[in-house]
């Protein structure tokens, strides 16, 4: 059998439509590569249509603000990859006059954009011959070449895209990679793969020897970690609201948030809170009202960490310098956590 002839075939019949595949342009291919990182195409299409609407080219991306950015991507995660967004528009439109970089080395040196991205925008938009390599491409070639390299070490990527550069039909890279991942995708799904259907069940090694659910191999996962996350939320007379911007590396950086106390474990009276947060701020605040506004903590998961998120409802003595109105509050960039608060909070108290 002819894998790459066959794969081809396949994804003429089978590929589904998307507003990406119909176009060459390198700055919507690169868009659409990073919006779907870590992203289920379903979650991201809207975010990559209204992205489209707001900054139709790299220009408009690279002349706005990286607050607007931010507010666009809120509820994708991962916010390094819309901070690296808005970092690589402003390097193309300044320091290359607004042209994309066409080469695959060129695309290398771009904040954000790894082997992968790097692969697939010189694969589909200029012809060059690097195969891609994702969890669809793992899966795949794990099963049917009976490949037990755990894919979550280093030298597995190095390994893949040999395999899969060894298949490549170079004459159309980009149609061949999008097969691959198309083909992993809908087809060699995770949990229950089209086995009986399938035009490559034959030579598949996985399949014929029982083990579909033994491939892809990993290794452990890291140990998840238990943070807990107090906000204050502070309101004046205004009805203004206090924010901050969360500095530093680590998750959210660059999203507004209420002050924050974060604790190795769970704070259960008003009193200890109160201990904790610095003077200068609790002798602003009326503490006699202190309210816990949640009983239950609020479990929000990441990749490698589970928040347990408490909010703290405090009333300001006097009216808040840098306060935020409700209308101001809707234009910032949050944490999905708060945002799912503060549409509770004020349908709840207003």
């Amino acid at each position: 059998m002819n894998f790459t002839k066959t794969l081809l075939l396949w994804y003429d019949e089978n590929k589904r439509t998307f507003l990406w595949r119909e176009t060459k342009d390198p700055y919507k291919i690169w868009l659409s590569e990073v919006i779907l990182q870590q992203t289920q195409t379903q979650q991201g299409l809207p975010y990559y249509v209204r992205f489209l609407e707001t900054f139709p080219t790299i220009k408009d991306l690279a002349l706005s603000g990286e607050d607007t950015v931010l507010k666009l991507w809120q509820g994708l995660g991962y916010y390094s990859r819309a901070r690296n967004l808005h970092s690589t528009a402003q390097y193309i439109h300044k320091e290359c006059g607004g042209v994309f970089p066409n080469t695959f080395k060129s695309l290398l040196k771009l904040k954000g954009v790894g082997d992968y991205t790097a692969s697939a925008i010189s694969s589909i938009c200029f012809n060059i011959p690097e195969a891609v390599v994702d969890g669809n491409v793992y899966r795949f070639l794990s099963r049917y070449f009976g490949i037990y390299t755990p894919i979550n070490i280093s030298q597995a990527h190095q390994e893949f895209k040999a395999k899969a550069m060894n298949l490549m039909d170079i004459t159309q890279p980009g149609k061949f990679n999008q097969a691959l991942m198309e083909f992993g995708s809908i087809h060699c799904k995770p949990r229950t793969p089209h086995c009986k259907s399938c035009p490559f069940s034959y030579d598949c090694i996985a399949y014929n020897q029982n083990k579909i659910h033994l491939l892809p191999q990993k290794r452990t996962k890291l140990k998840v970690i238990d943070r807990y996350f107090n906000y204050l939320v502070i309101l004046d007379q205004n009805g203004q609201i206090q924010l901050e911007k969360r500095v530093g590396k680590g998750i959210w950086q660059n999203l507004f948030q209420f002050p924050l106390l974060e604790t190795n474990k769970r704070v259960d009276s008003r009193k200890k809170l109160i201990e904790k947060f610095s003077t200068k701020m609790i002798t602003q605040l009326n503490t006699k009202k202190l309210k816990l506004w949640n009983r239950e903590p609020i479990a929000h998961k990441l990749s490698h960490q589970k928040l347990f998120v408490f909010f703290w409802t405090i009333p300001s003595k006097g009216i808040l310098k840098k306060g935020y109105s409700l209308k101001e509050l809707k234009n910032q960039a949050v944490p999905v956590v708060i945002q799912n608060f503060l549409d509770k909070f004020f349908t709840i108290d207003t």
